[in-house]
Formats: C-alpha cells, structure tokens, sequence
C-alpha cells in the first residue's frame, strides 16, 4: 500500500532521515574556512548545490550544534564573509570522511587527513590541492531557519580544477577522469561510474517521433 505522511505530523529527525534517504545522491562539499587567528578549518556539508550561474551562486545548508552554539564553518564564514568549497572524488573520499570527525580544539582536520593547502586567489581562504575542483565563494545571502539550521548563498568567483580535468579551451569536464561520488543516508555513499546519456528532444521532434507508425 502506498504511504502518505504530513510532515507535521513527523519529529524532525524522522523528517531528515525521510530527506536525506530519498534527495539521493547528494554532491558533497568539503568547505574550507579561517578564523580571525588565520586558523583553517575543513568540514564535509552534503546539503549543498549549485543555484544559478549568472550570478553564479552555490548553496549551502549549515548546521548548529546541539547546544545551539556556532560550528567552525558557520562561524567563520560570519566573521570573515568568504569559503571555498572543495568537490570530493573517489580519491578525495577517505581523506573528507577524516574531516568529518569532531576533532577536539586545536587539531587540524587538514592535517589529520594528510591533505594539502594552496593560498586562495580571490579570496583570503585555501584550497584543497587534492580536491578535483574548488570553487572560492564569498557570502552573498544567509537566512536563519530556527536555532539548529541556516543557509548560506555564497557567489563563486574563482574556479580550480585539477591536472587532468578540465580542458582549458572548451572548459570540458573530462566524464573519464572525473569521478564524484555522492552522500546517500547513513554511512552511504554512490559512485557515478554507471552513468547513461539521454538526448532533449525539440517538440518538433518528438511530435515526428510519435507520428511514426
């Protein structure tokens, strides 16, 4: 039988555990941050896309701790307006996984996972040499949804991509050598390795498709 449920009617965690199981896969952003003291933070966000490319604004959605205080990338990203949001691959997998652990004050998640830094070029935060594309933003819009959540517009105004990638000329994504992996529920993550193409059709054509004996 089918099932139909009022979110009203649902505590907020039975909500996210409905959402994150089926908006899947989700893109994951591995976001880099600095404080006032010039401190860098790394931490992986899979409520995150891309919203629009003129301008072109990237969204991010940000959670507080359960005491309601500000996590490091929320914080940081009040104080100084700027983030870069680093795509994760299949090799930059293990290495966000270490990011994701609520390491005490002082420990870098940058070092722990063993990954390396470049000085940012528009901004004033860097990025993750290891990560297949980086994307330097600076905060445009945040709303607050309540004590526990926000989201964060950021407007992309830098781009990197990583040796082998991007084709300079035509700005092509190389589909071979890319390959990202997406946030499913839980411990749960995808490949895109099975991938399948399917042409847009004009109305002409399709109408001339359905004519067809």
């Amino acid at each position: 039988m089918p099932v139909s449920l009022s979110f009203a009617d649902l505590a907020p965690r039975d909500r996210y555990k409905l959402l994150v199981a089926t908006v899947v896969p989700r893109p994951i952003a591995l976001v880099t941050t600095v404080d006032r003291d010039g401190v860098v933070n790394a931490a992986p966000f899979s409520f995150f896309n891309v919203f629009s490319e003129d301008p072109a604004i990237v969204v991010l959605g940000l959670q507080h701790k359960e005491e309601r205080a500000l996590k490091d990338t929320t914080r940081n990203i009040a104080e100084t307006g700027t983030f870069v949001i680093n795509l994760v691959d299949e090799a930059l997998a293990e290495a966000m996984n270490i990011c994701a652990i609520d390491f005490p004050p002082g420990v870098s998640e940058v070092e722990s996972a063993g990954l390396t830094l470049r000085a940012g070029t528009e901004v004033a935060v860097p990025h993750i040499l290891e990560a297949p594309f980086a994307l330097e933003c600076r905060r445009t819009v945040g709303l607050s949804f309540g004590p526990e959540r926000e989201i964060v517009l950021g407007e992309v105004v830098h781009f990197h991509a990583r040796d082998g990638l991007l084709d300079e000329t035509t700005l092509r994504v190389s589909e071979e050598a890319y390959r990202p992996v997406g946030r499913l529920f839980a411990n749960a993550y995808s490949r895109q390795s099975d991938r399948f193409d399917m042409v847009k059709e004009s109305h002409a054509d399709w109408e001339a498709r359905q004519a067809k004996p």
